[in-house]
């Protein structure tokens, strides 16, 4: 594998781990009734390239399920990710 692909998918991996860190943090302070992140910087992360993370943070941590606009742009941007990443590949290996 190429340096720069390694990296590159180290540093998606670490972002999705932050996303959902992210999640978590909201949901305790939620939880605890204190200053929560607002809800369009959890979308904004997931729409540059956290998806995975903030996906699996609605599932795992049962936070921001009931809301539409989760349920309709986590997905979405998912697959915008995954769009990206798709590109991504193909412009390297062409």
């Amino acid at each position: 594998m190429e340096i720069a692909l390694i990296i590159a998918l180290s540093v998606y991996i670490v972002w999705n781990f932050v996303t959902f860190f992210m999640y978590k943090r909201d949901k305790d302070k939620a939880k605890s009734g204190a200053w929560r992140t607002p809800e369009s910087t959890l979308i904004a992360v997931a729409f540059f390239m956290g998806a995975m993370g903030a996906f699996l943070g609605m599932r795992i941590l049962r936070h921001k399920t009931q809301h539409i606009k989760f349920k309709v742009l986590i997905p979405l941007a998912m697959v915008v990710n995954l769009a990206v990443i798709g590109a991504s590949a193909f412009f390297i290996f062409v």
